[in-house]
């Protein structure tokens, strides 16, 4: 048994060995929350590429695994995280629950809203956890955001604004990543964040989608940006819009903070654009390979983010005050006065993720971020696609029980 203190409680919890599938930049970026997190033994580790489970074993006194079927027949192993790419998630987390493991799952929790449903079927099925993310739903400022809006101190809510201007498309891509068929994309990839973030602060279900969504560089053959107009139950709605052109640059309305927490260089325009364009293919998915885990990478001694992650602008409107919710703060401006309410500092990125995994096998916790959760982020993807796709409002649920027959 193991005792966390966590958010000032002290909380009698047991350990969950837990096994990595796929040492890219997704398991890279939340390694300093699962190595902070006491609960937590990394005990394995699955990769197509030799050195970096090699280097993860010797790092964790932990097993490199050759393939995927040995490390889910370690009879140790109560959970995985898979970070692989988009288009295997499905069948690598039916495989893992029926083989008795917890799973988190990396954003999108898959390429379609079948496959989803049926990874959701297959946990059930097992009596297993499914955990879908990170996504910036988990971010502190927005549960923060979520507790205001649902405790009705500033009135009913009534409308969310938030928007993002990046410079995804143009950062360094395995071919996959820009293929809607398989994954790639602005909607699959970034809107399940902008679409986890808004349901979570709005607390309600989704009712309707109208969206267009388009690419505009044929060398980038995916959409690269989207605007959609979200309706909920009871009539509050949302807009998101979405571009990663690299052309603005949202940063500079929260404060010149990246979206993983760092300060950031206004200077520093144009970066991707200009590193891009000397590239070979075969130099960009060297590029994308030198950002992942292995020995010499910056898993080893991360530096420490010193703010909470983000995902662009967003303004959430209630009968008695609008709430601006910044990686920093939230700002309430009421109908009379303006107040500041500070979000503390992160103790590491992403530490939400790995405490709701960890509760919800244990049974500390409910979990707001499950399987059924992904089955819905998901709908509404695939609704803001077919929107774009054929001019007209498109229901989610309808999506859903469609399906379901």
């Amino acid at each position: 048994m193991i005792v966390l203190a966590n958010r000032a409680e002290i909380i009698v919890m047991t350990s969950v060995n837990l096994a990595i599938v796929g040492l890219g930049r997704g398991f890279m970026l939340t390694l300093p929350a699962l190595r902070d997190n006491p609960a937590v033994r990394l005990r394995a580790a699955f990769s197509l590429r030799t050195e970096p489970r090699e280097h993860f074993a010797k790092q964790f006194d932990a097993i490199a695994c050759d393939s995927f079927e040995s490390l889910l027949a370690l009879d140790e192993i109560d959970a995985v995280y898979i970070a692989t790419p988009h288009e295997i998630h499905a069948e690598q987390t039916i495989a893992a629950v029926r083989a008795g493991k917890h799973v988190l799952v990396e954003k999108p929790m898959a390429i379609g809203l079948k496959d989803c449903m049926a990874m959701e079927a297959a946990a059930q099925e097992a009596g297993k956890i499914i955990i879908v993310g990170p996504s910036h739903g988990f971010d502190a400022p927005i549960q923060k955001a979520a507790e205001l809006v649902a405790s009705g101190e500033f009135g009913a809510f009534r409308m969310i604004t938030t928007f993002n201007f990046t410079d995804f498309m143009y950062r360094p891509r395995r071919p996959e990543e820009l293929d809607t068929s398989r994954g790639g994309g602005v909607v699959y990839s970034q809107a399940a964040h902008q679409i986890d973030l808004v349901r979570r602060i709005a607390g309600l279900p989704v009712s309707s989608i109208r969206a267009t969504a388009a690419n505009w560089d044929p060398k980038r053959p995916s959409e690269g940006a989207y605007s959609a107009l979200m309706t909920f139950e009871g009539g509050a709605w949302a807009t998101m819009t979405y571009s990663g052109y690299a052309h603005y640059d949202v940063d500079e309305l929260v404060g010149w903070i990246s979206e993983l927490g760092f300060d950031k260089d206004p200077q520093a325009y144009g970066a991707a654009r200009r590193r891009l364009a000397n590239m070979s293919p075969e130099d960009e998915i060297a590029a994308k390979v030198s950002r992942t885990y292995g020995p010499g990478s910056e898993s080893d001694s991360p530096p420490r983010a010193p703010h909470h992650e983000h995902f662009g602008y967003l303004l959430v409107s209630c009968d008695k005050a609008d709430l601006k919710v910044t990686p920093t703060e939230i700002t309430v401006y009421g109908n009379s006065e303006r107040q500041v309410i500070d979000i503390p500092p992160p103790r590491l990125p992403r530490v939400e993720v790995i405490d709701e995994f960890v509760g919800a096998i244990t049974g500390e916790i409910t979990p707001v971020h499950n399987g059924r959760w992904g089955v819905d982020t998901m709908a509404c993807c695939e609704a803001l696609l077919e929107s774009s796709r054929t001019g007209e409002e498109i229901s989610p649920g309808a999506i859903i029980n469609n399906l379901s027959f």
